[in-house]
């Protein structure tokens, strides 16, 4: 029926124009949202960043266990006991660093593979799900100014590609199959800690995909 044709690819076509049309209005709006945050007037005070970590790192597994009665992982947390306070905006920084806990949290959660590369094998034999924390001073060069904190998150997930770490931080770029992950934390993470703080967010991961090569999260802020 070619009438019948024609009007199914005429339909096909003003969808397809309809949802290139919202798809971008729906970027726009994301990206005004994401320039409003980082041009936010948040202020700089000294913070402890030991025990934001630590109510960061509760908070976070506790939203977990509370979106999935099921879950269960192990945690730990090693906290230099010399860091110092430092000059940062705590707001931002525990926004990082519950983007950062979530992921570690949702690489060793064992679920059914979904095409996220994030998910776990839950078949893999006498895996413990691991999420470790640590924090590290590195005090200033003899006779200057400065040093650093160093905060790590390490999990131990089926770990990140080499092909797929270099697009995490890029915005709207997720792992995480559709309607799980909207692309933006990482890349929110990235620009809080970079552009508003001056310092440092790397990420090292194995290629063994599936061997509990895990990931490894790097923050550095200089103080």
């Amino acid at each position: 029926d070619k009438a019948l044709v024609k009007d199914l690819v005429s339909d096909l076509s003003s969808n397809q124009e309809k949802i290139n049309h919202h798809g971008k209005r729906a970027s726009n709006i994301v990206k005004g949202m994401l320039e409003h945050s980082r041009t936010s007037t948040g202020v700089k005070e000294p913070t402890d960043i030991n025990k934001l970590v630590d109510e960061s790192l509760r908070l976070s597994y506790h939203a977990m266990r509370a979106k999935d009665k099921s879950f269960n992982a192990d945690y730990t947390l090693d906290l230099d006991e010399n860091l110092p306070k430092i000059n940062v905006i705590p707001q931002d920084i525990g926004r990082v660093l519950l983007n950062l806990f979530n992921n570690a949290f949702y690489a060793v959660a064992p679920q059914p593979p979904k095409g996220g590369l994030f998910y776990n094998d839950s078949k893999r034999e006498n895996y413990v799900p691991l999420v470790s924390v640590s924090t590290h001073y590195v005090p200033p060069p003899l006779g200057g100014s400065g040093g650093a904190c160093i905060i790590k998150v390490k999990d131990n997930g089926n770990g990140i590609p080499e092909n797929i770490r270099q697009k995490i931080f890029q915005p709207f770029f997720t792992t995480k199959p559709t309607g799980e992950g909207t692309g933006l934390g990482l890349s929110l993470s990235y620009d809080i800690v970079v552009k508003g703080h001056g310092g440092t967010l790397e990420v090292g991961s194995s290629d063994r995909e599936g061997k509990q090569g895990g990931t490894e999260m790097i923050i550095t802020i200089p103080i």
